[in-house]
């Protein structure tokens, strides 16, 4: 029979399944962390549980938050399991649960939060960590640039009491850090971000800037935003992950998180007042962390794009299932090969080629049970960051943007909300109003979605990009999404 997951049934788990060897009694919360989702709980609480499973930096333990609706849902999951949480690496035919306890505690969510500028006056907790998702930034998609018109900013702007949103918290609590001569709490973005720490930077201060002049300026001479790489492909939790882990392990987890085996952190080491020995366990710090974030955000996040839009549009449901239809993998392959890894630099010690072949053989991990419909949301928000910027490259260059026009494209056919096959499609986007629409009249005017300009920027405007996508369009529309496909590996989308 399964055990509901705590702490009073760890010791009786199946033996199969790996365990902390730390008395949970002796961590004491260092890191204060702000979105807990599947990620966070698949990467930074593993490191973290592998260090002091080897008895090390039990202060360094993750006190939860957050100031969303799904984090109080994420609360109420974990709260019964002590903060427990199993995590289940899908290696095919070797699949292995462990739980991880490096969280000792979760803060109440309100809805102005004060329970996190309060507990951020602990002078122990000393790294603020954040996973708040791409669009979590309050930043202008076309320029990367902090946005002080974003309506999150506006009001907590106005209301830094008791703000809503993750800046206006931060602003807050670092207001009071300054006010009572406290040191500042290092921030630390783990989102897949193009120098995710100056974006946060940027945000912080930005917020700062409208509230208090002085404050904006301390921010940014006294605070550290170290600059981040993070990866692991984790899928969304549902009842088909929970009914395996009781079946397969004998686990009642109300949240568990199902990730691959891979997983990857680089760091810059920029934490003026300390850090976990996160080195111990795999974590590579280096002052060049931007190569290898322009690598993982261009080859792979690229590369789920790239295999997200036309594998929806032909009704596939599955990422793996998507790497075994040829059309698909043939896009991938092209694309990536012919324009995404020649624009991007070199990063030491690493063969790209080699690093594209791992990333593919990821995607087609069958265990992991990844979603085309996960990879396809936000899509505003992910474009600019993922796909875009290796057009500008090209563009830049003069090179060809033939495939890259084709991902805008059937990024924009997506975004009519109908498959190939005239079955709906759940436009999962926070601009999906304005998406939706602007991708229809593009059926007949492909002007239509390019003229979504915080998207596309001045991209819209190169003539060849231009050219490229009306043409990708109308044969999407036209001739379906396997026809285009296919002329494009004929070298006939022209």
């Amino acid at each position: 029979m399964a055990k509901a997951l705590n702490l009073a049934t760890l010791a009786s788990l199946p033996p199969t399944v790996a365990r902390p060897t730390y008395s949970r009694d002796s961590l004491r919360p260092g890191i204060l962390h702000i979105g807990v989702g599947n990620f966070h709980r698949a990467h930074q609480a593993v490191y973290l549980d592998d260090l002091f499973n080897a008895g090390k930096d039990w202060d360094w333990a993750l006190l939860g938050a957050g100031v969303r609706s799904g984090d109080r849902a994420m609360r109420n999951a974990l709260k019964p399991q002590d903060w427990l949480t199993t995590v289940v690496e899908l290696e095919p035919g070797a699949n292995a649960a462990r739980v991880t306890g490096s969280m000792a505690d979760f803060l109440p969510v309100g809805e102005d939060g004060r329970a996190i500028i309060d507990a951020l006056d602990d002078p122990a907790l000393r790294i603020v960590s954040l996973t708040v998702t791409e669009g979590g930034y309050c930043i202008d998609p076309a320029t990367g640039a902090f946005n002080p018109e974003h309506p999150e900013i506006v009001y907590d702007a106005a209301h830094v009491d008791a703000p809503k949103g993750v800046f206006g918290v931060l602003v807050a609590a670092l207001r009071r850090r300054r006010d009572r001569n406290i040191t500042p709490f290092t921030v630390m973005s783990c989102d897949n971000i193009p120098h995710n720490g100056h974006v946060t930077m940027d945000a912080v201060a930005g917020l700062a800037q409208l509230v208090d002049p002085g404050l904006a300026a301390y921010v940014r001479e006294r605070v550290a935003f170290p600059n981040s790489m993070v990866d692991r492909i984790t899928p969304a939790t549902t009842d088909r992950e929970r009914a395996i882990l009781t079946e397969r392990f004998g686990i009642q987890d109300n949240w568990p998180v199902f990730c691959e085996p891979f997983r990857q952190w680089v760091l810059e080491d920029y934490f003026p007042t300390g850090r976990p020995a996160l080195e111990d366990v795999g974590v590579t710090f280096t002052p060049d962390v931007a190569a290898f974030e322009l690598m993982k955000i261009r080859i792979l996040n690229g590369g789920h794009a790239t295999i997200a839009y036309p594998a929806g549009l032909l009704g596939i449901h599955f990422v793996h299932d998507a790497m075994t239809d040829p059309h698909v993998r043939g896009f991938l392959d092209k694309l990536e090969t012919e324009e995404i890894i020649p624009c991007v630099p070199p990063v030491p010690g690493v063969d790209l080629g080699a690093y594209y072949q791992l990333v593919a053989k990821r995607f087609a991990n069958p265990d992991i049970g990844d979603t085309i419909p996960r990879l396809c949301q936000d899509g505003s928000n992910r474009q600019p960051k993922f796909i875009l910027p290796s057009t500008r490259d090209r563009l830049n260059a003069g090179s060809d943007v033939t495939g890259l026009a084709l991902e805008s494209a059937l990024w924009c056919r997506y975004c009519a909300a109908t498959d190939d096959a005239g079955e709906p499609i759940t436009l999962n986007d926070p601009n999906a109003e304005r998406l939706k629409p602007a991708a229809r009249a593009a059926k007949d005017d492909p002007a239509a979605f390019l003229g979504l300009r915080d998207i596309f920027g001045d991209i819209a405007d190169a003539s060849p990009f231009r050219t490229r996508f009306e043409t990708a369009l109308r044969s999407l529309w036209q001739n379906g999404t396997r026809a285009t496909l296919q002329r494009y590996l004929d070298g006939n989308l022209m």
